[in-house]
C-alpha cells in the first residue's frame, strides 16, 4: 500500500514567491554593491585613494560620496541608477561605466491598497526641494558684513520645501543654513539643530529668533523690545548663566532672521 503525502499548495505557492522575491531583492543589492566597488576602485587608481581629489574633480560634496559608499544610508541603495549616470558625467567617464558586469532587474511598482498614499525619497534633483548652503559664519566685530565658508560636517547644504519659500516669497540666493552651538536657546533648539536664515531680512521684531553678530560672534538670540530698547534674550531659564544683553550699535549687528529651523529633537 503506498503512502501518500498530502502537500499544502497555497504554502509551496508563498515560499516559491518568497525565493523570487529573495532572489530579485538580492540581484538589486548586488548591482548597489557592485556601483560602490566600482566607485571605490575608480579613486583607488585614478585619484590616489583620495576622496578628496574625486570631489574636486565632480563637483559632489565629500558626505555625498560618503553616502554612495555606505552601506547603511538608505539602506545601501543611495547609489540609484539616475544617481550613477550623473557621476559618470561629472567624472568624465562612459556611459553605465558603473553598472558594467552586472545586469539590473527592473523593479515591478507595487499597488498601494486604497486609500494608501506612497512615500517616496527625495533625491538631490527633485524639483519639491530647494537645496541651501551650510556654512559657518565668519564675522568680524563692528563690521556689517559678513563671510561664509562651507560646513561640511554632515554634508554642504540643506534641502527646504520649494513650495514653502514660495508661499514665503524667499529667495535662496538669501538663504543660509547653519547649525545652532551651545544651550543658550534651549529648549526651543538645542546644539546641533539647523536653522535656515534669511539674511535678506535684518529689520529687527520684537519676540522672533535672528543670527546676529554680537561683537564679532555669530549667535542665535531672540530679539525682544523693552523700555525702549533692543534686548538679546535666550530661551534657556537659566537667566543668571544666560541673561540677556543689549543689542545696540557696532556690537550688535543683526545678520539675519531665522525662518525655519530642523529639530534634531521632537
Amino acid at each position: 500500500m503506498l503512502t501518500t503525502l498530502s502537500i499544502d499548495t497555497v504554502k509551496v505557492k508563498r515560499l516559491l514567491i518568497y525565493q523570487m522575491l529573495k532572489v530579485r531583492d538580492n540581484i538589486r543589492m548586488n548591482m548597489y554593491q557592485h556601483r560602490r566597488e566600482r566607485l571605490l576602485d575608480l579613486i583607488d587608481r585614478e585619484y590616489g585613494g583620495e576622496r578628496v581629489r574625486f570631489c574636486d574633480r565632480t563637483g559632489l560634496s565629500e558626505s555625498r560620496v560618503a553616502q554612495l559608499l555606505s552601506t547603511t544610508y538608505r539602506e545601501g541603495t543611495a547609489f540609484t541608477e539616475k544617481t550613477a549616470r550623473k557621476v559618470e558625467v561629472l567624472a568624465g567617464l562612459p556611459p553605465l561605466y558603473f553598472d558594467q558586469g552586472v545586469v539590473e532587474v527592473a523593479e515591478q511598482p507595487t499597488k498601494a491598497p486604497p486609500g494608501f498614499m506612497p512615500v517616496r525619497p527625495a533625491g538631490e534633483d527633485d524639483p519639491a526641494f530647494t537645496l541651501i548652503r551650510k556654512v559657518k559664519l565668519r564675522l568680524s566685530a563692528g563690521i556689517s558684513g559678513f563671510e561664509v565658508e562651507p560646513d561640511r560636517f554632515d554634508g554642504a547644504t540643506a534641502s527646504v520645501p520649494t513650495d514653502w519659500m514660495r508661499r514665503k516669497g524667499l529667495s535662496w540666493e538669501t538663504l543660509l543654513a547653519m547649525h545652532v552651538r551651545g544651550e543658550s536657546m534651549q529648549p526651543s533648539l538645542y546644539e546641533g539643530d539647523l536653522v535656515v536664515v534669511n539674511t535678506a531680512d535684518t529689520q529687527p521684531v520684537d519676540g522672533e529668533v535672528f543670527a546676529v553678530n554680537y561683537e564679532g560672534e555669530p549667535v542665535i538670540k531672540r530679539l525682544v523690545r523693552d523700555a525702549g530698547r533692543w534686548w538679546l534674550t535666550s530661551d534657556n531659564p537659566d537667566q543668571r548663566q544666560y541673561h540677556r544683553k543689549v543689542c545696540e550699535g557696532d556690537t550688535c549687528i543683526i545678520v539675519g532672521r531665522v525662518v525655519l529651523a530642523q529639530k534634531e529633537r521632537i
